[in-house]
């Protein structure tokens, strides 16, 4: 089975679904897609990001990849929480792109509602890039939480992140948490949503909805099955 996973930037990947990544990644194989470059938007033009430390990031990047395991990582490049400025279009065919190359059956994505513009996107690229027509490969996609986006819609934006899928984690935690100290420039310190002890209780605290000890939650968005 192939799976691909979409991602809007840099750590989203390891946020939404680190561990199954490195769950998956033993028996599958199993690609992540990074769409956006990721920090550029701390700054008020993009022209004055420093190439240095976007490079920096997709070093981070592909050595978390490495540490789940996962077969390969791509960057798209596209602007930083500006994906609203670009034709839809053009986006969706960036993801139909990956899909003839690599033809998965299964991706996870971003939640649509999600406080961050590019994330809603990246959903709707996947969903646009996965019409079921005859030859589409993909039979199954989930959207997973993002620590410091999905939680912060407060359920307004809609519709409102409902999992009713989750995956074991219990073996898989300290990869993720690993991947996280990796990504030295997205990692905060606790409160913090993508802080360490943030993702140790929030896998925690999905475990414990549903008798495990650590959990990642997904919210099945299509099944198509033979």
């Amino acid at each position: 089975m192939n799976i691909l996973v979409v991602a809007a930037h840099p750590d989203d990947e390891l946020l939404g679904c680190g561990g199954t990544i490195a769950k998956l990644a033993k028996d599958h194989r199993t690609d992540i897609a990074i769409l956006g470059e990721g920090i550029s938007s701390r700054h008020l033009k993009r022209s004055e990001t420093d190439a240095a430390a976007l490079e920096a990031l997709r070093a981070n990047a592909r050595s978390v990849s490495e540490l789940l395991g996962a077969t390969s990582v791509v960057f798209a490049g596209l602007p930083d929480n500006r994906f609203d400025e670009l034709p839809l279009l053009d986006i969706v065919k960036q993801v139909e792109r990956l899909i003839d190359e690599l033809s998965p059956e299964v991706i996870y994505t971003h939640h649509p509602g999600d406080l961050n513009i590019d994330h809603a996107i990246t959903f709707r690229a996947v969903m646009t890039a996965t019409r079921p027509i005859i030859g589409c490969p993909v039979k199954e996609i989930y959207a997973f939480e993002v620590a410091s986006s999905t939680e912060w819609a407060f359920q307004q934006l809609g519709p409102a992140f409902k999992p009713n899928v989750f995956v074991d984690i219990g073996a898989t935690i300290e990869n993720k948490l690993q991947g996280m100290k990796l990504y030295e420039s997205e990692t905060r310190a606790f409160p913090h949503p993508r802080s360490l002890e943030a993702l140790r209780v929030q896998a925690r605290r999905w475990g414990a909805v549903v008798g495990m000890e650590y959990a990642e939650s997904f919210e099945l968005i299509r099944s198509i099955r033979g």
